[in-house]
């Protein structure tokens, strides 16, 4: 499916299954609402898959690694040859979201969407070894950027006909907390200053180089605000660009994705500038420490259940948020109603 194609796919939740869904819960046996935004998530999920069943019995963590130029400029702690060596622990089942997605029923997919060199991980949809250092020119290409797009939009595709029912997004890729707060400064119209976070580390004096480093990547390429494949391209990264396209999939094809932290955000950022209806298939799991990821957030709209001052990326803050919808749903699917019970039911008061 091509990045046209999803886009066109993509139509307005299914306002009747809503309807049967928030039925369900106010017949439940329980005080209404009593289970907040975890009720409304569950309703949102039926919109989504357009039946009031909410099925999220098969979880998915896609994972896109890529790595990203501006390194060069001296914007992380650690060097890119981590990515490749992180990207293949994914395959053995060691890094921190694959031991948490163990816990919560959840498969781990890693795809190099863009990394410096080829590991055991997948390469088919691969876009090329590293974006180019964006300091000095653009990332990528526009063609580029839609490649990569397409590539997250495959992973929906391969994955929902294998029976997946829900998306988690997570990345792999040293500097991308660069190349993401450049993205969501530039769309949001913020100061670099205050989308600019430490990442994984950084000293006050590594911080400082970072927001240089984007500064004058934005006074390069001079990115299009009211273009987001344009901003994408020039300040982006593969794996920010394969989330979006996760994001946008999933949308064409009727199934939830729930975002991680900050890079996820600024991928969905990304998408919903791409897709303005790609928006409602989304739903926010935790609200990272980064500095702009509440921003991104409440730019989109969306509220994060989560607030436990995680910044690990991988898709970890993401698939937290599963056990919580298992309960949701177990409550929803199982619990008697109060008509089961022989007990008069709550009534909405005003």
């Amino acid at each position: 499916m091509t990045f046209v194609e999803a886009r066109e796919q993509i139509q307005p939740l299914d306002e009747k299954a809503m309807k049967e869904a928030q039925k369900r819960w106010d017949t439940i046996a329980k005080p209404l609402h009593s289970l907040g935004d975890l009720e409304t998530m569950l309703i949102r999920i039926a919109g989504i898959q357009r039946s009031a069943d909410a099925d999220i019995s098969r979880k998915a963590l896609i994972v896109m690694c890529a790595d990203n130029g501006v390194v060069e400029e001296g914007v992380t702690q650690t060097g890119q040859e981590v990515t490749a060596i992180v990207a293949e622990n994914f395959l053995v089942g060691s890094t921190t979201s694959c031991i948490m997605s163990r816990q919560c029923g959840t498969d781990v997919f890693p795809v190099d969407v863009g990394m410096a060199r080829d590991t055991k991980v997948r390469t088919d949809l691969k876009v090329a070894c590293g974006t180019a250092n964006m300091t000095k020119g653009p990332a990528m290409s526009r063609e580029q950027a839609v490649k990569a797009i397409e590539a997250g939009i495959s992973m929906a595709v391969e994955l929902k006909e294998k029976g997946y029912r829900i998306f988690a997004t997570g990345e792999m890729g040293i500097g991308n907390t660069t190349t993401s707060s450049a993205v969501a400064s530039v769309l949001m119209g913020e100061p670099v200053e205050e989308m600019t976070g430490r990442g994984a580390g950084l000293s006050s004096e590594g911080l400082a180089r970072k927001i240089n480093a984007i500064h004058r990547a934005i006074q390069v390429n001079q990115p299009n605000p009211e273009d987001a494949l344009d901003v994408l391209s020039k300040v982006g990264g593969f794996d920010i660009a394969g989330m979006a396209g996760v994001c946008i999939g999933g949308a064409a094809l009727g199934i939830p994705v729930v975002l991680d932290g900050f890079i996820s955000c600024a991928a969905a950022l990304t998408a919903v500038r791409l897709c303005p209806m790609a928006g409602e298939y989304l739903l926010a799991s935790h609200v990272s420490r980064e500095p702009a990821a509440g921003k991104i957030l409440s730019h989109m709209g969306k509220e994060a259940p989560i607030r436990a001052g995680m910044c690990l990326g991988e898709g970890t803050g993401a698939v937290t948020l599963f056990p919580l919808l298992d309960m949701a749903s177990a409550v929803y699917h199982s619990m008697d109603t109060f008509d089961e019970i022989h007990v008069e039911q709550y009534e909405e008061l005003k």
